[in-house]
């Protein structure tokens, strides 16, 4: 398997775990916030394969605790149980991102055991959420089934949603927060514009506006907090 990036230590991407971060290219969203265009499109060229990867983990045995696979969409590869089941076999934990997509692949991952921890981005409310994720006239299906597969418990998780100005509003939350009632935690991301956006000109939310965000998801999630404030 191409491996597309490889950040070797992060504090950040899995809670509680001192972790390494890989990218896998290819998504079948195309949401305009997203600052791995790269990856999305596929024109990033492969930094390593599986073997070196393995290699690199081998190495940081005692010293890293876990393992991030992130996109792009990640679930999208078919042989990414193959990849997480010669992670796990090395000892360590394994946190996948997923838009949530492909419930099936994800029931899979965490009945077969390959995944420890899920992260599952919410884009927007159901009414706005083909406009945020670039696909306009999106079904939905895939992603709620994603959504009621997590919240019935069968695997760690967390839900969280990149806060746009251009996409997002009171209303979203207002819909999100019931939609994810019961939901063990909930992260508000804040947008970083970078030069790999896919559509320039978009703009983050202030502090202020998301925490009068997060104070409307907050009476349905157990948790919600905020992530990518400076």
């Amino acid at each position: 398997m191409e491996i597309h990036g490889l950040q070797k230590m992060t504090l950040l991407d899995y809670p509680g775990k001192v972790a390494c971060t890989v990218f896998l290219s290819g998504c079948d969203f195309r949401c305009p916030f997203c600052h791995n265009g790269e990856l999305v499109t596929g024109t990033c060229p492969p930094e390593a394969d599986d073997q070196g990867l393995l290699a690199f983990l081998n190495r940081r045995k005692g010293l890293l605790d876990g393992v991030c696979v992130t996109g792009g969409e990640p679930l999208l590869r078919p042989d990414l149980p193959l990849l997480l089941g010669e992670i796990k076999e090395l000892g360590f934990q394994v946190k996948v991102d997923t838009n949530g997509t492909h419930p099936d692949r994800l029931r899979r991952l965490v009945e077969e055991g390959l995944v420890d921890y899920v992260a599952m981005d919410v884009k927007n409310s159901p009414e706005r959420y083909g406009e945020t994720a670039g696909v306009y006239g999106l079904e939905l299906a895939s992603v709620r089934d994603s959504v009621s597969y997590l919240l019935s418990g069968a695997v760690d998780y967390e839900f969280r949603t990149t806060v746009v100005r251009e996409f997002h509003n009171r209303d979203s939350f207002r819909a999100i927060g019931p939609w994810l009632s019961g939901a063990r935690r909930y992260f508000l991301q804040s947008f970083a514009d970078r030069d790999t956006v896919l559509q320039p000109g978009l703009h983050p939310c202030s502090r202020e506006e998301l925490e009068g965000f997060a104070a409307l998801v907050r009476p349905y999630v157990d948790e919600v907090s905020l992530r990518g404030l400076e």
